[in-house]
């Protein structure tokens, strides 16, 4: 049977009160759009459509590659959402899987359990059910004596009675793809809401005899749909929970996992430590043997084997094995640790590259720069690479000595074994194997204290 997918992503989301669209608000580090499209390719449909609307350009450029597209120009209902796809689909055999948008807990294993659930059955339609504990909001499952599905009744539109049940749609089906179509000329806007719902195709399929099915999934969890900051929150905190269990499940250990916040896209290798109040985002790669303790940010960066980061945050940038950081320094974007290295605490790294072996221990600034290996940076030294126009590049040799408080003025080149004394200002290149200094001559002013008023005061004395 052939497989395709309709996401339905039209939608403002007036709810969310935000000039982002609904459906490209963020759950660990996707949006939620990502999240459905992706759940969906994992099936292997032969075909994705995406209906946009609201934003439809923004949301085109999320999915490019992921999907093609049909445009909603009013937002009319669901019914009508599905019917703008209908140049790409109307006249395909098989079955299609209709879902929303604002849905990112929904797993391919769901999806496929639908597919399957409908074909065996023979269905002309299947709608995904799940027992909510609070239904208020949702669409009921109404069935007859029998347990054949009757009609879906909307929230606004339900009688005290209907309202009373516990089964609720999920948003998703499945459907005879050509029955579809074909049901969708028929259903009209008669309701509460003078909209034209999908769910209206099933009672218009049963009138007319065919088979309609519901398979009920035993997560309720997985149907949260998004449409406010209370349900995001929701959302992400389960999102939270299935990735660190995964990650653990995979030899990761968290030490408090409810306070780990790991992107969706993030991978980490076996036998690393996550403690709590970490954050790693993006396409993060974390390697194995690692420790990664509380207040660290890693963003979009490579960790090696064997790393230590304790308190501080790394952004797009690269820490071979068996180095460590912290606590309390930052790489900026495009810094590289190489093996061995040390970035001790309160140490700023961006744009450059720390050599093997090579320390930069404390209070110290690095910039547009290459380190080579065996290097010693000393205590607040200042690698001056902006000179209010443009930024220059600083070079160090191999086995260099950097003295304390030494100032390094781009664009500058430290040839392998120099050193730079300590409290220098460098702006000439420095040989190898040569001492820079630059800096004024000591003066020492004799008995300069009782020249001062303070040193007739006997408290000072």
């Amino acid at each position: 049977m052939r497989k395709f997918v309709v996401v339905l992503a039209a939608g403002k989301g007036t709810r969310m009160k935000s000039r982002l669209y609904k459906v490209l608000h963020q759950v660990c580090g996707k949006t939620m759009v990502e999240h459905v499209v992706e759940a969906a390719q994992a099936i292997k449909p032969d075909k994705i459509v995406t209906v946009v609307g609201n934003g439809a350009e923004e949301v085109k450029k999320v999915l490019a590659g992921k999907s093609e597209f049909a445009l909603q120009e009013k937002q009319l209902g669901t019914g009508d959402a599905v019917l703008t796809a209908k140049d790409q689909l109307a006249g395909e055999k098989g079955a299609t899987l209709v879902i929303t948008g604002d849905t990112p807990l929904f797993t391919s294993e769901t999806f496929q359990k639908l597919f399957d659930y409908h074909e065996n059955k023979g269905n002309a339609a299947t709608v995904l059910t799940a027992q909510a504990p609070n239904p208020y909001g949702y669409g009921r499952i109404i069935r007859d004596d029998q347990d054949n599905v009757l009609r879906i009744v909307e929230q606004k539109d339900g009688s005290p009675e209907d309202l009373k049940v516990k089964e609720i749609n999920t948003g998703v089906f499945c459907f005879d793809n050509q029955l579809l179509f074909e049901a969708l000329t028929h259903v009209d806007n008669q309701n509460a809401q003078g909209e034209y719902y999908l769910t209206d195709v099933l009672e218009i399929l049963r009138n007319e005899g065919q088979r309609i099915g519901a398979y009920r999934m035993r997560d309720f969890s997985e149907s949260i749909g998004v449409n406010d900051r209370i349900a995001l929150a929701q959302a992400t905190k389960i999102m939270q929970q299935r990735i660190n269990e995964k990650h653990m499940a995979n030899g990761v250990t968290f030490i408090d996992p409810a306070t780990a916040y790991i992107d969706a896209d993030v991978k980490i290798d076996c036998d690393t430590v996550i403690e709590g109040n970490v954050v790693i985002k993006g396409k993060s790669v974390i390697g194995r043997n690692c420790l990664i303790t509380s207040g660290s940010r890693i963003v979009d960066s490579q960790i090696g084997d064997c790393v230590t980061v304790t308190l501080s945050t790394i952004e797009n940038s690269q820490m071979d094995e068996q180095t460590d950081i912290g606590p309390n320094s930052h790489l900026r974007p495009g810094s590289i640790i190489r093996k061995h290295a040390h970035i001790g605490n309160f140490v700023e790294v961006k744009n450059a590259e720390i050599g093997e072996n090579s320390k930069v221990g404390h209070l110290t600034y690095v910039g547009d720069a290459t380190l080579g290996k065996d290097i010693n940076v000393g205590c607040g030294t200042i690698f001056a690479n902006y000179d209010g126009v443009k930024k220059d590049h600083i070079n160090v040799g191999d086995h260099a000595f950097i003295g304390s408080g030494a100032t390094l003025v781009a664009p500058v080149n430290i040839a392998d074994h120099a050193f730079v004394a300590a409290d220098s200002t460098i702006t000439k290149d420095v040989q190898r194997y040569d001492m820079a200094i630059a800096r004024g001559h000591q003066v020492n002013k004799p008995d300069y204290w009782h020249k001062l008023p303070l040193s007739q005061d006997q408290n000072w004395q």
